[in-house]
């Protein structure tokens, strides 16, 4: 493979993006970084009333294609029937971002098995449902780049908050996400995880304002000492969706300050 230079190579000029759960929080921000590098993106949202306005903004400030698309992403034959459109409307599918999630709290011996069922619904199955529906596009066309939003939690145990549930679904993702880099990787098709830390989100904030003393445990664990940028994410899943990775395969990508460092 002969070198180009490095700059061309970030660029996404051309490229068909899915994003679920891309229409608020860290999923916009991934959402514009890549309509910014030159994506047509197809955002997923289930309850976001704001999400076709938003998918309207992106594609005027960027001059390509992007609309947000309802889907439940706990519904195998919805995530599959709602995929099947996108490719059809897009064009192609080059590019998915499995970002949708959630966090429920709360200590391991009273949680609720309900709450369990659902985290792992839209954190594991839900991610798996969107990667298989989107992967037999990918395997046709012989080239992909698919990119997980795992956690830090994947890897330590937060402190001081109590999310055995949320930990452990991030491990799966994140075990997944080596298990298909292998699988494809004679076959186009990249898989790569963002590992996020503590990043500025209308979540956290709700977080900061019920339980106000977990920010000062948060910051003293971070080597950096403050919460990350959402927009801090842009350079990340740009790199990891463009030619500029493309000997980067299983990999997790840590964007936390150094707290998994120490």
């Amino acid at each position: 493979m002969s070198a180009l230079p490095t700059l061309p190579e970030f660029s996404l000029k051309g490229k068909k993006a899915i994003v679920t759960g891309g229409a608020r929080g860290l999923g916009l921000e991934m959402s514009k970084a890549l309509a910014e590098s030159g994506a047509d993106v197809a955002l997923l949202y289930v309850s976001n009333d704001k999400a076709k306005d938003v998918a309207a903004k992106i594609a005027k400030d960027n001059n390509v294609f992007c609309k947000a698309y309802k889907a439940d992403i706990t519904n195998p034959d919805e995530v599959r029937s709602v995929i099947d459109v996108i490719y059809k409307e897009l064009g192609g599918a080059d590019i998915f971002v499995a970002n949708a999630g959630v966090n429920i709290g709360g200590q391991a011996e009273n949680y609720d098995l309900k709450d369990w069922h659902k985290v792992f619904d839209v954190n594991v199955h839900g991610v798996f449902y969107g990667i298989q529906a989107v992967a037999k596009y990918m395997l046709e066309k012989g080239k992909g780049s698919i990119i997980i939003t795992s956690s830090i939690s994947a890897s330590v145990v937060n402190r001081p908050q109590l999310q055995c549930a949320y930990n452990t679904s991030k491990s799966a993702v994140s075990m997944m996400t080596k298990c298909l880099a292998v699988e494809w990787a004679k076959k186009g098709i990249r898989v790569n995880a963002i590992c996020p830390g503590y990043m500025k989100t209308d979540l956290l904030d709700n977080t900061n304002k019920e339980n106000p003393e977990w920010e000062a445990t948060w910051l003293d664990s971070t080597p950096m000492g403050r919460i990350g940028d959402a927009h801090e994410l842009k350079g990340p899943v740009v790199f990891l969706a463009s030619d500029a990775s493309t000997y980067v395969t299983g990999a997790e990508l840590f964007v936390d300050g150094g707290y998994t460092a120490i």
